[in-house]
């Protein structure tokens, strides 16, 4: 009988989520400064965005073995703290105008290893502190805490390099929301998940590793269903890459205009956000998915053709876009929480992570000779035209549909297990999992 999940442990993970709102919103800022910083060469663009996904590739495999097996919190505020010092480094190299392209690519390298440890840990979180049913609306208001960071992020970005003429000082927010976001960490308690005796016995993270692919293997549809993410990611990846360089080059803008349709996108993820958060559950979730991940490309095309200059076009067809994209990701995200076992979720949720951007980085590194040779317009349509294609490939061609069914079956034993507690128990919630410090 699955645990209960009580209602004190979901109040701490609201808690948790808010303080980590802080903290990516400093984070945000500081990209988008360095992004802006390098706007005008789609070769330091390129090498950018595969030096961040290297360390995430090569990591993520033994973080989630480490996020199962150690201290949730101690992860991620180790994790926080060392990104927090790694930008107050690059503070101080900016205030002693050491502002040299392979320090500030050096740094960021670190500080995508350093999420790349965090990252499995916070995830694992979400099916421990909060209840199964409740996982596709926790996921949604996820993405709408993240949308709504990533819209303020860029236009106070923008406003604070318009208004501050000294970069490294607005470095020093990420210090300062870096603070906000210990507080309520060091508050929280998180669940402790009971062990097999055979998981209690001492194992090496390979032999962790090694049974997280077998838990993937052993569930049909899944590594069909984490592939399809892998290759959406590739073919996403110049976009994601040359936007500013898009923006700069191509249309002439600046960071206002970059921070603009950035915005935008973003209010179209607060308001996919938002459905997700209120619709409570999801049917043929796998659906979703294809036909999500397809309009999404399909949006874009309008933004690619946009005349010179006009930014009305752009912004106008990447809204319905970034509407789809949390109801797409955060229904994702509630099948692998389902299908998987709670004592496994980490390492299966870091496997996903390595497997989803496993192609990523090629595709960044390839993203700004491609546009070189056959031009960023070019390259963004032929780009787009795969990412249509492509979902439908995956969902006639593999067995992704059987994760579904398998998917509502867990669901529909799940609510057979509650009914039965309600009635055994109806004045009380037993909390089987024990807290911890």
């Amino acid at each position: 009988m699955e645990d209960v999940i009580s209602k004190k442990s979901f109040w701490h993970y609201m808690y948790f989520l808010l303080g980590q709102q802080f903290s990516m919103l400093g984070s945000m800022i500081v990209g988008f400064v360095i992004t802006w910083y390098m706007a005008s060469n789609v070769i330091y663009l390129s090498i950018s965005v595969f030096l961040m996904f290297l360390p995430q590739i090569l990591v993520t495999p033994f973080s989630g073995v480490i996020s199962d097996r150690w201290n949730k919190k101690a992860i991620i505020a180790i994790s926080d703290s060392i990104q927090a010092g790694l930008t107050f480094l690059l503070f101080i190299f900016f205030l002693l105008d050491i502002q040299n392209i392979v320090f500030i690519l050096t740094i960021n390298t670190f500080r995508a290893a350093s999420y790349a440890f965090q990252l499995p840990a916070v995830q694992s979180l979400i099916p421990v502190m909060v209840p199964r049913d409740n996982l596709s609306r926790v996921n949604g208001m996820n993405f709408l805490s993240s949308g709504l960071i990533y819209s303020v992020g860029p236009m106070i970005a923008a406003t604070l390099m318009a208004f501050i003429p000294k970069t490294e000082m607005i470095f020093l927010l990420d210090i300062i929301t870096f603070a906000i976001a210990m507080i309520p960490l060091l508050i929280i308690k998180i669940p402790k998940i009971p062990k097999t005796t055979e998981e209690a016995v001492k194992k090496s993270m390979f032999k962790d590793f090694k049974t997280g692919l077998l838990t993937i293997k052993m569930i049909p549809g899944l590594f069909a269903m984490i592939g399809f993410a892998m290759i959406w990611n590739f073919i996403s990846r110049p976009w994601t890459v040359l936007l500013p360089n898009f923006i700069y080059d191509t249309h002439g803008g600046t960071a206002l205009e970059l921070a603009l349709i950035m915005t935008v996108s973003q209010v179209g993820n607060i308001v996919g956000s938002i459905i997700t958060s209120l619709k409570k559950t999801w049917k043929h979730k796998i659906k979703i998915n294809i036909i999500g991940g397809s309009l999404f490309f399909i949006c874009q095309i309008p933004a690619i053709l946009a005349p010179k200059g006009n930014f009305i076009i752009m912004m106008i067809s990447l809204f319905p876009a970034w509407v789809l994209f949390p109801i797409t990701v955060s229904t994702y995200l509630a099948i692998l929480q389902t299908v998987v076992s709670k004592d496994k979720i980490g390492r299966i949720m870091s496997i996903d992570h390595m497997i989803s951007m496993a192609i990523a980085p090629i595709g960044a590194l390839i993203a700004g000779p491609l546009a070189i040779l056959m031009g960023i317009r070019s390259l963004f349509l032929i780009a787009a035209i795969l990412g249509i294609i492509q979902p439908f490939i995956i969902w006639f061609f593999t067995k992704i549909r059987q994760l579904e069914v398998i998917e509502q079956e867990i669901m529909m034993k799940s609510e057979e297990v509650e009914k039965v507690e309600e009635i055994t128990q109806p004045t009380e919630v037993i909390q089987v999992i024990e807290p911890i410090e």
